[in-house]
């Protein structure tokens, strides 16, 4: 009690917000301390649901905006325990486009950060996994870990910096407003505190992924469309094939999830603006203006990496990205790719555009996908001397939630 008689709050409960990093696994299907709040109301605008097989943010449509958000684990396995299932619960409201409930004390700070008050939910989607370092011996989840959760090797040409790498669990909020995707970000790390802290955080724009039939292919940052032959949302069987991890895995918690690779890769566009228009349509393998394969005439004509003009050399070159990087030439192994473009200000160090590529992709094992694909690229790829890698990270994606069944119900 205060001198005048009030009730105090510990500094844990003010630092979660009313409460909200108490829920437990058993119980993050509502928040506690709500008073009885309604149920969440999926119908809200632009609301995507947020229970189902899969996380959604993965096969969902691909959004605007991108705020992503790697934390590592400062709290013990049962704070661990309790933050995913808040974390769950909180989620929830918020890809409802709801604020988050709490008892309202002009002593205490609000619930809700207040940022996306006046907002729908702008298709907001978000998206949890867990680092390697997760299971450490830490927690007593070693023997949880996945087989296919390996920390990534190092690639020819990395110039990884720590502070944008790893993480023990990250949070992926995408939405059409960045401030839906950032007051996301910003509600998950605020309940965090005291369990997990920030590590690093990247935000992007300008969607990279390839949207499917009928829809305009989205260009990258150095002016080509991007994502054309890439593996699509609404194609079920390649998903099946390709992203969602099934009952064969070493970890049965891990059925119906997927695995997250992140890579922060800046690209010299400085460089590529003084390249010619020939260098660059030889090193992409296509045209710029209209996205055909070379030797083609628009951008759905099939990839013919066979063919050779008329003195016999080949019409797709030999290094060109998207001979080097396609399923044929890398033993069928397809990636469904989920990036952004990001612009980070300007390198004090050169006076250069900090700028490039978020890349983000999905997987049903990344020991047979991304690593193998990553390996090629960076040995044979046209296109990496443009790109630098300056982060990365990889994360094991649980599947959906349902009521009683958050985060971490296969963990603990």
């Amino acid at each position: 009690m205060t001198a005048d008689g009030r009730p105090t709050l510990s500094r844990r409960a003010l630092l979660v917000g009313g409460g909200l990093a108490g829920a437990g696994v058993a119980a993050a299907a509502a928040l506690p301390g709500t008073g009885g709040a309604a149920p969440v109301d999926g119908t809200a605008t632009g609301a995507v649901p947020f229970h189902g097989t899969h996380q959604q943010g993965i096969a969902t449509p691909e959004q605007a905006r991108l705020v992503f958000a790697s934390f590592d684990v400062t709290g013990d396995r049962t704070a661990l325990a309790d933050l995913l299932g808040a974390w769950t619960a909180a989620a929830e409201r918020l890809a409802a486009g709801q604020s988050l409930p709490g008892v309202a004390d002009g002593f205490a700070p609000p619930a809700d950060t207040g940022e996306a008050l006046d907002l729908p939910a702008s298709r907001l989607t978000i998206t949890v996994g867990y680092g390697p370092g997760l299971f450490d011996d830490r927690f007593g989840l070693a023997g949880r870990r996945p087989a296919a959760l390996v920390e990534l090797p190092a690639f020819p040409g990395d110039a990884l910096d720590p502070a944008r790498s790893g993480g023990d669990l990250c949070v992926q909020a995408c939405a059409d407003d960045p401030q839906v995707a950032f007051h996301a970000v910003h509600a998950l790390a605020r309940m965090a505190l005291g369990t997990a802290a920030l590590r690093w955080m990247q935000l992007g724009f300008g969607r990279t992924a390839a949207p499917g039939a009928g829809a305009t292919t989205p260009r990258n940052l150095l002016g080509f469309k991007d994502g054309t032959d890439n593996l699509v949302t609404t194609d079920a069987g390649a998903l099946a094939a390709h992203v969602w991890v099934d009952d064969r895995s070493d970890q049965a918690w891990m059925t119906g999830g997927s695995y997250l690779v992140a890579r922060r890769i800046r690209t010299h566009v400085e460089a590529w603006d003084r390249s010619t228009l020939g260098d660059q349509e030889a090193t992409i393998g296509r045209v710029k203006t209209t996205g055909a394969p070379l030797g083609r005439r628009s951008e759905r004509d099939p990839v013919e990496l066979a063919a050779v003009d008329s003195s016999g050399v080949p019409r797709i070159p030999l290094d060109a990205h998207i001979r080097v990087a396609a399923p044929a030439t890398n033993n069928g192994a397809a990636l469904l790719r989920r990036g952004y473009s990001f612009a980070d200000g300007v390198d004090p160090a050169t006076g250069e555009l900090d700028c490039g590529l978020f890349f983000i992709c999905f997987q049903k094992d990344p020991t047979v996908q991304f690593i193998p694909i990553q390996q090629r690229l960076a040995h044979s790829d046209a296109l990496s001397h443009y790109l630098l890698h300056t982060g990365s990270a990889v994360f094991a994606c649980p599947p959906g939630t349902a009521p009683g069944r958050p985060w971490g119900y296969g963990l603990f």
